[in-house]
């Protein structure tokens, strides 16, 4: 505005000058030599005309000048608008460019993108949040294979060995309602997915023997170690105890076993062995079978993270049970591990005594 009201105080100012000056002695030479006036009466004309009118004739050049000025800062302001409408519309559209403004307009600038990372965290974070649900309902779904074929497994012996001895028909009668108890554990469990939270497992520690733990999961996998002949060794001295949370715990060992079993070739003897170092228990799991790569060492932990299929020929998982097992032996203050060559797989989990 204050460019506007110079330039026509300057318009004015010029247009006063030339209609006075020698533009003034053109009119009349023009008057005189277009249409044959006399001089005296050509300056009569423009001085009625245009002396006379100058107030009238400054007015409409001025308003003439003001209009042209007016659609032209109209149009040079607008265009903020249209710059603020445009980054309105990359909010809207979700876009990842950056919203970029005019100078002038710095403060809306950093106001709308202001606005468009806080909207980029909250859909981030709607997005984990979905995520985690999601894996924690895949993760169930996963645990709770485990449970059942162990009740599918000994049903099946039971079926088939009618004249099976007593004794041992009654013991696997128990294991097989133990296993459908710990099926109903993880089913209710799934069904208060809203008020688990994956982040921050929750641990109830207890003394564990971790002789009996091992042993009496070793027994559990008996069905599946038959039709392959293989074996399960379970090396632990009596009394070694370990302080943590039993069912966490043994859902990780549960985790590694399964895979050592699928893993390992026929008529081979799987280790599992555990001793006190220092302040640690180191608990390892070994396995004779094809090595896993040393290129895929690094993320066999990751979620759904399976190996190729020249080694897991026989399995279908997810390629979440060792993830599975990281994230509870990490809320233990413990470390997993794997080490693999062409003679032995081993796992490796340290545990705070």
């Amino acid at each position: 505005m204050l460019l506007i009201t110079v330039a026509a105080a300057m318009t004015v100012y010029l247009l006063r000058y030339i209609l006075r000056g020698q533009i003034g002695d053109r009119i009349v030479r023009f008057l005189v030599n277009a249409f044959h006036f006399e001089d005296s009466d050509a300056q009569t004309i423009y001085q009625l005309v245009i002396r006379n009118n100058m107030g009238m004739i400054l007015f409409v050049v001025i308003l003439i000048f003001l209009v042209i000025l007016f659609r032209f800062s109209v149009s040079w302001f607008t265009k903020y608008f249209d710059e603020i409408s445009a980054g309105m519309n990359k909010l809207a559209e979700e876009s990842d460019d950056e919203i970029t403004l005019s100078p002038e307009l710095d403060f809306m600038e950093n106001k709308l993108n202001q606005i468009k990372n806080n909207l980029e965290k909250q859909k981030k974070a709607a997005l984990d949040a979905e995520q985690r649900k999601n894996d924690l309902v895949v993760y169930l779904a996963h645990d709770i294979k485990t449970p059942l074929t162990s009740v599918i497994g000994y049903l099946s012996l039971l079926d088939e060995a009618h004249d099976m001895p007593s004794e041992q028909k009654a013991k696997y009668v128990g294991i097989t309602l133990e296993k459908a108890y710990r099926l109903e554990q993880l089913i209710n469990e799934f069904f208060e997915i809203t008020r688990f939270n994956l982040q921050t497992i929750v641990l109830n520690k207890e003394k564990i023997n971790l002789q009996f733990m091992l042993q009496q999961m070793a027994d559990e996998f008996y069905p599946m170690l038959t039709p392959q002949e293989k074996q399960v060794s379970v090396n632990v001295p009596d009394g070694l105890t370990l302080w943590g949370d039993a069912d966490k715990l043994a859902r990780v060992f549960n985790n590694i076993l399964k895979n050592a079993i699928a893993y390992s070739y026929e008529n081979s003897v799987i280790d599992i062995s555990a001793k006190q170092q220092d302040k640690n228990i180191v608990i390892t799991f070994t396995n004779q079978g094809n090595p896993i790569p040393q290129g895929k060492l690094g993320s066999i932990f990751e979620k759904f993270y399976r190996l190729d299929t020249a080694r897991s020929t026989s399995t279908g998982g997810a390629g979440l049970g060792l993830a599975i097992a990281q994230e509870i032996v990490t809320a233990h203050g413990g470390t997993i591990s794997v080490e693999s060559n062409p003679e032995k797989t081993t796992f490796t989990i340290k545990l705070p005594l």
